[in-house]
């Protein structure tokens, strides 16, 4: 079985992930069954066709609008279509968590319930027939893994339904915020619209590796031209790969736990307040401390003091020395470097009763794997269905389903 890679060179929108599918072979009559048969077939043509960005080849997907009166779709009613639609459960469930993503994304940034969101993105046949093609194609090659290189995002503005928004688009941070993708960026930013709502929203739903696999071969691959003009090829590919992952985390298994140098600094201070102390440790952990601890001790000439100890990336030691001067009033930091043991772990998403959360995983040194809910998911949860936290933890891990990481071990 293949995997699949989404190259984003350098954005990703809807329709140039459709035509980079049409283009790896995926058959059109595939990417059209589930429009067919959620009743969509008379309001659209789809068409395929060559086209070049900055003369390299690939295939342009066009979506022409029969029926152009304008219609206010709300996430509400979408929801009640697709769930009522004629299609396999697994097809059902991608397209539906696509949609579902992007609204409340968009409710998020306008400030409405997502069920009440009734705008282009979701709401126009263009991007119905993006979204549900794109996801068709997906199912139809059915990939063991899908990877995906970081997007770039643009900058400048773009003409909306809900008037001229500033790039990227509100919905496309959430989105990004809300799944914590890494993205590109640099100091020359390029004009435009790189990254679209739709794009953005199939990424994080159907991509469970958001970087390229350190090593694999290229089978074949389909490449898909976007619409904007630029001084560079504006395109995405698709490349059906085989790539050696398993050899890897198989031997990241044999590693683990593993040993890595730290840093640790403390200092004890008599002569700063309670409030000032609690800014400093949130400082030390906002600039990416790994861990702090701090308490009351008695000091010289029965003082009230605090006792700080912070743990750190060694590579992080200067700067964070810096850090005690300029937020403390410490004359002096004990500083020394040690080794630690640590289990291998990895950030990611998993299907459950309530829906996908966020987890962790832990992989332990006899090869099995332990996971368990980030707090924050626990307390929201908690606070929504009004049960306690031991509940949430029992229905997590009993109704877990699909994992999907957002980062390999490390």
């Amino acid at each position: 079985m293949d995997d699949v890679l989404i190259e984003c060179s350098p954005g990703i929108s809807g329709d140039m992930l459709l035509g980079a599918f049409y283009d790896l072979g995926v058959p059109k009559k595939v990417i059209e069954q589930p429009l067919i048969d959620l009743g969509l077939k008379d309001l659209y043509k789809l068409n395929f066709k060559e086209s070049k960005s900055c003369s390299i080849r690939g295939i342009k997907a066009k979506v022409e609008c029969v029926n152009c009166s304008p219609i206010k779709r709300t996430w509400g009613s979408i929801k009640e279509f697709i769930l009522n639609g004629h299609l396999e459960d697994k097809l059902k469930k991608i397209i539906y968590e696509v949609f579902e993503s992007l609204a409340i994304a968009e409710g998020k940034v306008h400030g409405v319930k997502s069920d009440d969101v009734h705008f282009h993105e979701i709401g126009a046949i263009d991007s119905l027939v993006d979204i549900i093609g794109v996801c068709a194609a997906m199912n139809y090659l059915n990939p063991k893994r899908v990877y995906c290189n970081e997007p770039m995002l643009g900058k400048g503005f773009v003409q909306t339904e809900h008037g001229k928004l500033s790039v990227p688009p509100p919905a496309v941070i959430e989105l990004i915020r809300q799944k914590n993708i890494k993205v590109l960026s640099s100091f020359d930013s390029i004009e435009g619209e790189l990254s679209t709502p739709t794009g953005v929203s199939l990424l994080v739903n159907l991509v469970d590796y958001h970087e390229t696999p350190s090593k694999y071969s290229i089978n074949s691959y389909g490449v898909g031209i976007g619409n904007l003009k630029f001084p560079f090829p504006n395109l995405v590919r698709v490349y059906k790969i085989s790539s050696f992952e398993d050899c890897s985390i198989d031997d990241e298994a044999q590693i683990s736990p593993k040993c890595e140098e730290i840093s640790i600094q403390e200092a004890w201070i008599d002569d700063q307040t309670p409030e000032d102390i609690s800014n400093f440790v949130e400082k030390l952990r906002i600039e990416g401390a790994y861990d702090v601890s701090y308490q009351v001790i008695n000091m010289k000439k029965n003082r009230i003091g605090f006792s700080i100890q912070v743990i750190l990336p060694v590579e992080k030691k200067e700067y964070f020395r810096r850090l005690w001067f300029d937020y403390s009033n410490t004359i002096g930091v004990r500083e020394r470097n040690q080794s630690r043991w640590i289990l291998l772990r990895r950030r990611g998403e998993c299907s459950t009763k309530f829906g996908n959360i966020k987890v962790k995983q832990t992989l332990k040194p006899d090869g099995s794997i332990n996971m368990k809910p980030e707090n924050d998911e626990v307390l929201r949860l908690k606070l929504k269905h009004k049960i306690s936290s031991y509940e949430i933890r029992k229905i997590i891990k009993e109704s877990s389903k699909k994992f999907k990481a957002f980062e390999n071990w490390k």
